[in-house]
C-alpha cells in the first residue's frame, strides 16, 4: 500500500497574544508578553505561581447559544479556531459533512472552570438537580473534538488525544496517519486549553511553575535561562487543517508545508520528569520517518518551558542529536505553557517563521543555564530560510512527541 502525502493548507488560532494567527505574530515580532500577574489567585491558598496568560475571549455570543451552552472555555477556544482554519484552507460546507473529514482536537482535560464550577455545585449539599443538563458535556475530556465536530457538521472521524502537554501534537500525528492510511482527506486537527487555578496548582504541587517573579510577570518563564524557575500556565486554542496533497492541488489550495514525519513514545521511567534518552529516541524515529538527516533540519521548535530538569533534558537530547549545528528556540516566553494546545499553536508559529523565512527568538533567555549549552540558541531575531522544521512537545507521564515538516513540495 502506497501511503498518501499529507500537507497543511489553513491555519487558525486563539492565544493570550492575540485571536487570530496574524495577531499571533504580530505580536511575537514585537517582543510582546502576554504573561500577567492575576491578583484574584491570591485567594487560593497554597498556590505559589500567581501568573498566567489568559485569552480575552472576543465575539463568543457569535456562536449560538444552543450550540454554546456545551461548551467551557476551551471548546469555544477551538470552535473559533477551528472556523479561522476552514476559512484559510477554503473548505466547503459540503466538504465539513461528507464523511471524508475529521477532527482530533486534544486537551488535558476537559473545562477546568466547568469542572470546578460543577464541584462547587455538589459540594455545597450534593444536590444534583443544581447541576446544568449541559455541563457534563463542558467538562468531558472530549469536549473540544465533540463540540467542534457538532457545531460544524462533521460527520467523518471524530476522536481526542489526552495526552497532557504532547495532546495537540499527537492530534495532529493521528490526523496525518489518517490521511495518509487513506481513511480521511482532511483533518481539523490541534489542541484547546482553558487556564484555571486548579490547572495551575497541579504544576505547582510538583515545583514546576514559576513564582519568582509574581511581581515582574513579564520576566518569565525563561527557558534555557540560567535563571529560570518553572513554567507559567497559558490557555487558547491552535487548529490546521490536513489535507491529502492529490486533493489539495486539485482544488488549488495553499500549502504551507508537508508532513513528512511524526513520532511518539514513552519514556518508561518517571511519571513527572523527562528523560533525554527517550526524547533522543523520539527525535530520531521522527526523522527516520521523515527520511532526514539532522544535518537536514534548518530549525527547532523547542519544548522547553523552563522548568529546570525538562530544558536540560531537552537540551541534552539535542545536543547528542544536532550538536549546535541547528537554530533553537521556544515560544514559552511569549505566551507561556497554552499545556493541550500548546503543540497546534506552536507549530502554527513555526509555520509562519517557514513562510517567512525568519525564526522568533526565546523571550527572557538572557544567559543559557550551563546544562542547556552547547546547542544554538537563537537569542536574537534571525533571517534564515527554513526549509525542514522540527516540532517537540513532551508530557508529563513521560510521553514524547516529534513531528517534522518540510516547506517545498514537489
Amino acid at each position: 500500500m502506497q501511503l498518501k502525502r499529507v500537507v497543511i493548507t489553513g491555519l487558525g488560532a486563539i492565544t493570550p497574544l492575540g485571536n487570530s494567527v496574524g495577531e499571533l505574530i504580530c505580536a511575537i515580532e514585537s517582543g510582546k508578553s502576554a504573561v500577567e500577574y492575576i491578583p484574584e489567585w491570591e485567594d487560593t491558598i497554597g498556590l505559589r505561581c500567581k501568573v498566567g496568560a489568559y485569552v480575552r475571549m472576543e465575539n463568543e455570543k457569535l456562536i449560538p447559544r444552543q450550540s454554546r451552552r456545551s461548551m467551557g472555555r476551551l471548546s469555544i477556544f477551538a470552535v473559533q479556531a477551528a472556523e479561522q482554519a476552514i476559512k484559510d484552507a477554503n473548505i466547503r460546507p459540503e466538504q465539513l459533512t461528507g464523511g471524508r473529514l475529521g477532527c482530533v482536537i486534544g486537551s488535558t482535560m476537559g473545562s477546568a472552570e466547568s469542572l470546578a464550577e460543577a464541584f462547587e455545585i455538589m459540594s455545597a449539599d450534593k444536590d444534583l438537580s443544581k447541576l446544568p443538563s449541559t455541563k457534563f458535556f463542558q467538562c468531558v475530556s472530549h469536549t473540544a473534538a465533540m463540540n467542534v465536530a457538532q457545531y460544524l457538521g462533521i460527520t467523518g472521524y471524530v476522536l481526542a488525544t489526552s495526552a497532557a502537554c504532547a495532546s495537540a501534537l499527537q492530534a495532529i500525528g493521528a490526523g496525518f496517519d489518517a490521511i495518509r492510511l487513506g481513511k480521511q482527506d482532511i483533518m481539523l486537527c490541534g489542541g484547546a486549553e482553558g487556564l484555571h487555578p486548579t490547572v495551575v496548582g497541579s504544576f505547582d504541587v510538583l515545583y514546576a511553575t514559576s513564582s519568582n517573579y509574581n511581581k515582574e510577570p513579564k520576566k518569565t518563564p525563561r527557558p534555557f535561562d540560567a535563571k529560570r524557575d518553572g513554567l507559567v500556565c497559558g490557555e487558547g486554542s491552535g487548529i490546521l487543517v490536513l489535507e491529502d496533497l492529490e486533493l489539495a492541488r486539485k482544488r488549488g489550495a495553499k500549502i504551507y508545508a508537508e508532513i513528512i514525519g511524526y513520532n511518539s513514545c514513552g519514556n518508561g521511567s518517571h511519571v513527572s520528569e523527562s528523560n533525554h534518552q527517550a526524547i533522543v529516541f523520539c527525535i530520531e524515529e521522527a526523522l527516520k520517518s521523515a527520511g532526514v538527516n539532522p544535518k537536514d533540519v534548518d530549525y527547532i521548535n523547542a519544548h522547553a518551558t523552563a522548568t529546570i530538569q525538562g530544558d536540560k533534558e531537552e537540551a541534552f537530547a539535542i545536543r547528542q542529536i544536532f550538536q549546535d549545528g541547528v537554530p533553537v528556540s521556544s515560544l514559552k516566553g511569549y505566551l507561556g505553557h497554552t499545556l493541550g494546545a500548546s503543540g497546534a499553536i506552536e507549530l502554527i508559529a513555526s509555520l509562519i517563521m517557514m513562510q517567512k523565512s525568519r525564526i522568533y527568538p526565546t523571550l527572557n533567555l538572557e544567559e543559557p543555564d550551563k546544562d542547556c549549552q552547547g546547542i544554538d540558541h537563537v537569542m536574537k531575531l534571525q533571517d534564515k530560510k527554513i526549509n525542514i522544521l522540527l516540532k517537540n512537545c513532551f508530557a508529563f507521564g513521560g510521553i514524547n512527541a516529534a513531528l517534522v515538516c518540510k516547506k517545498e513540495v514537489v
